[in-house]
């Protein structure tokens, strides 16, 4: 193998590792959440370094690559790395955004059980998984499938606000608590958001199209709403 090989197997191995660490923060400030975990939740926040020390590798390297005048295939690879590698450092970000309200929400009595939370990241994180086992697997198929469940996520997201809100104005003393719980459903509801930019650039790199202003996007949505909305 040479050097030139080398340098992109470790690129492709150093973007996998983020995709692991993204998705353990996110795992792990739920588990935080559940279990009023405020020792895991503090946890989640100082490994945050982790995926920042891992962007920045990915983006070293690959910007020494890119000196290297690759062919179209590998110049393709190469941005797309460096695209999902910044989407999983915001997924982290969305970990460390939920464990600081699970800290906060800590410090009161819990509102109501979490099932809807929960229930969204598994969601969030099943998309991101199947992004990632898109790319390791050059599959633009998985990829593809994983943009429509974005709105399922979203829709979950508008439920989980609009109970929230009713919460608040039934019981003004909820609104603290109900607050974080929103900003923890958007952060969820974002996590799904990177999922489908991962996906959408996979199928970029094994398709050469950019699906992301695409009919695809807005087909699921289009036919099932109701024209007159």
């Amino acid at each position: 193998m040479t050097h030139y090989a080398e340098e992109l197997s470790q690129l492709k191995d150093s973007l996998l590792a983020m995709a692991s660490h993204a998705e353990s923060a996110v795992t792990r400030a739920m588990r935080a959440l559940v279990e009023r975990d405020e020792g895991l939740a503090r946890a989640v926040q100082d490994d945050d370094s982790t995926l920042d020390r891992l962007e920045v590798e990915i983006d070293d390297t690959a910007i020494h690559l890119l000196a290297k005048a690759p062919l179209a295939t590998d110049l393709r690879l190469i941005t797309v790395a460096m695209k999902i590698s910044q989407n999983l450092e915001r997924v982290g970000d969305e970990a460390v955004t939920i464990s600081r309200r699970v800290i906060e929400l800590n410090a009161e009595p819990q509102l109501k059980p979490y099932v809807d939370l929960p229930r969204m990241a598994t969601m969030s994180l099943e998309m991101l998984r199947d992004a990632i086992t898109a790319f390791i697997n050059r599959d633009p198929e998985r990829a593809r499938g994983v943009v429509p469940r974005d709105r399922d996520v979203d829709d979950l997201n508008r439920q989980l606000h609009r109970e929230l809100s009713s919460y608040m104005v039934e019981r003004p003393t909820t609104i603290t608590r109900c607050l974080h719980l929103m900003v923890i459903s958007k952060a969820i509801e974002r996590i799904a958001d990177h999922a489908t930019n991962v996906a959408e650039e996979v199928v970029y790199l094994y398709e050469a199209k950019d699906i992301r202003h695409s009919e695809l996007k807005h087909s699921t949505t289009n036919e099932t709403e109701d024209p007159g909305r």
